[in-house]
């Protein structure tokens, strides 16, 4: 597994170099930039440059995360805007039209994939959001395509992105090389309020679909996006270093820690190394037991 960071961490700030570099430091081989204006400006010649640079110099592979808000309305105090199943058709179309505007970077920065999300928290399954779902990634995956970009689907704290119904959506539309974002933490809080339904029921429907998982920790009852293993009542990491066992090597594991938090560029670079170096240790030792297991058996 190539391990990395989302930007998210840093949302409040300009992205630049210097950033990217604390990340890098830690050990992180991989990036997904989250896409807002203010930290990402996806609109500007000179930032899209200053950024192909970067990754053109380091072997740190770039994903994206699409923009969850309209250029003016960001703030950790508004509920996210752009909604590609929107009941109204002018609302999907314009959340659409700015992720072309983040999928045009690509043509300087290298993105692999972009993580996309249908619905907002809440939002029911319905034939409805089918029928706009399939529209938006056919869409979409038509102007990423020549890019090079692969499409991946979020799950989210919704029915629409399920792991069932993301299946459904991907099987009713034929879209066989749309792939699949595990966030561990929205499966845990699946888990915390219907046992059974979370962390490892996701990972077994959605094996052969998953190119990426969003790594954060959570008590249960909130979204919270803390760095792994700090939360009360949290996930239990060394289940999920299983799982990751069974998944290719391509597959990018990304921290995507909350800009709530405060961290700042020293923070991040030790504490990313600690929770890389901590799960590569878990690795070894699970490889080696599992080695010894498999000798005695003989």
């Amino acid at each position: 597994m190539r391990f990395g960071f989302s930007t998210y961490v840093f949302l409040e700030q300009r992205l630049h170099p210097g950033l990217l570099n604390a990340m890098h430091r830690s050990g992180a081989t991989a990036v997904e930039v989250f896409a807002a204006r203010h930290h990402f400006d996806y609109t500007d010649r000179g930032s899209i440059r200053e950024l192909a640079n970067w990754f053109r110099d380091t072997d740190v592979r770039p994903s994206l995360h699409q923009p969850l808000y309209a250029d003016a309305q960001w703030s950790r105090h508004v509920a996210p805007s752009l909604d590609l199943i929107d009941p109204e058709k002018s609302r999907r179309i314009a959340a659409m039209d700015e992720i072309k505007r983040v999928l045009e970077s690509a043509e300087q920065i290298p993105f692999r994939s972009i993580t996309l999300h249908l619905g907002m928290k809440g939002d029911a399954w319905s034939p409805r959001v089918l029928e706009h779902s399939l529209t938006a990634i056919e869409h979409l995956k038509a102007f990423a395509g020549p890019l090079g970009v692969q499409l991946l689907l979020e799950t989210l704290q919704n029915e629409v992105t399920a792991p069932e119904r993301l299946l459904e959506i991907l099987r009713v539309g034929h879209f066989d090389t749309v792939g699949v974002t595990l966030d561990v933490g929205h499966a845990h809080l699946t888990d915390y309020l219907n046992p059974g339904a979370g962390i490892d029921a996701a990972f077994e429907l959605l094996l052969p679909r998953i190119a990426e998982l969003h790594l954060h920790d959570n008590s249960g009852s909130r979204d919270e996006h803390l760095w792994p293993g700090t939360a009360d009542s949290g996930i239990d990491w060394q289940n999920i270093g299983r799982h990751i066992a069974s998944l290719p090597v391509d597959v990018s594991g990304i921290l995507e820690i909350a800009h709530e938090l405060g961290e700042t560029a020293d923070t991040v670079t030790r504490k990313g190394a600690d929770f890389f170096n901590r799960f590569q240790r878990d690795a070894e030792l699970r490889a080696e037991q599992d080695s010894k297991t498999q000798i005695k058996e003989r």
